[in-house]
């Protein structure tokens, strides 16, 4: 049983789904599993609808706006480098609307009703292949993984948006009786989820490098910081799900094979760019042709 997992990484999911086109259309890996969490459960649903041109063409066309209905932050450049800084009036509107997080993503939620259809997820479900989304249960202090066969079309639209919503930048969501966040404030990487569910084979793409090449700019505002906070706890995350899914491996007998970002792609994957995202979907796609092209013709699969 094989299976696809992809990991969170905001923006950076348009090198995961370049990574995704080679293996699915010219690989020729056939899944039977995919697991993702945040940008990663965005991705899956038409990767396992072999629906690749038009998950591409949303990658390729996103931007702040397909994102936030109240966007938190403003980008500024200093000495050629992205800032973020905060949005004051946005943040106090949402304040005084109530809300719980410094910004909103209704539009995000829009955009993935508008790409899934309903006819799509019934194919779904009809499918082989499984799709599970990761999401984080505030309430419960508890990660959950919510299946396509598990449940309606409403409710799984739903789960895909809860699990990209990067609390507290975008919107904390009540389902259930529970607050649910971003996926990836428990599981990062799901790849023991992807063994559980009984795979045998997994191909891993983790929206980071494999070894740490930078050192963070010092914050420049509050809101900043909290980004480098929340991106330190994130990566700390990240190599605990990936020691685990080797510790699960090597215990099962099982194979991972890992495409990491060769380089730094992004310093905030909260900044949604068009042009950076179509030339990030291209990388991926040449990074994992050349990856497979490294490995031998008996052995086309590469384990680390």
């Amino acid at each position: 049983m094989r299976a696809l997992v992809i990991s969170g990484g905001g923006s950076k999911g348009a090198f995961a789904g370049g990574v995704a086109q080679f293996l699915i259309q010219e690989a020729q890996h056939k899944y039977d599993l995919f697991v993702g969490t945040s940008t990663g459960s965005l991705l899956i649903s038409h990767l396992a609808l072999n629906k690749l041109d038009k998950i591409k063409e949303i990658y390729s066309s996103v931007n702040q706006d397909s994102i936030f209905n109240n966007c938190p932050f403003v980008i500024k450049k200093k000495n050629g480098v992205e800032v973020i800084a905060i949005n004051h009036w946005n943040v106090v509107k949402n304040f005084i609307r109530g809300k719980k997080t410094f910004g909103e993503s209704e539009n995000l939620r829009k955009l993935i009703r508008q790409s899934i259809t309903v006819e799509e997820f019934n194919e779904l479900k009809e499918s082989h292949a499984d799709v599970v989304v990761t999401v984080s249960n505030l309430s419960l202090n508890q990660v959950e993984y919510k299946s396509v066969n598990e449940c309606t079309y409403d409710e799984f639209c739903d789960w895909i948006w809860i699990s990209s919503n990067y609390t507290p930048f975008m919107s904390l969501v009540k389902k259930d009786g529970c607050e649910y966040a971003d996926g990836g404030l428990g599981s990062l990487v799901p790849i023991e989820e992807a063994f559980n569910r009984g795979a045998t084979e997994v191909d891993v793409v983790v929206l980071h490098t494999e070894v740490n090449y930078m050192n963070r700019m010092s914050s420049k505002n509050p809101f900043d910081l909290i980004t480098t906070i929340f991106s330190f706890m994130l990566d700390r995350i990240e190599n605990q799900n990936i020691r685990i899914g080797k510790l699960v491996a090597s215990q099962k007998d099982a194979i991972i094979n890992f495409y990491y970002t060769p380089t730094v792609l992004t310093t905030n994957s909260l900044v949604f760019n068009k042009e950076r995202m179509t030339l990030w979907w291209k990388r991926g796609y040449l990074y994992a042709k050349n990856k497979n092209e490294e490995t031998s013709p008996i052995d086309p699969e590469h384990q680390e």
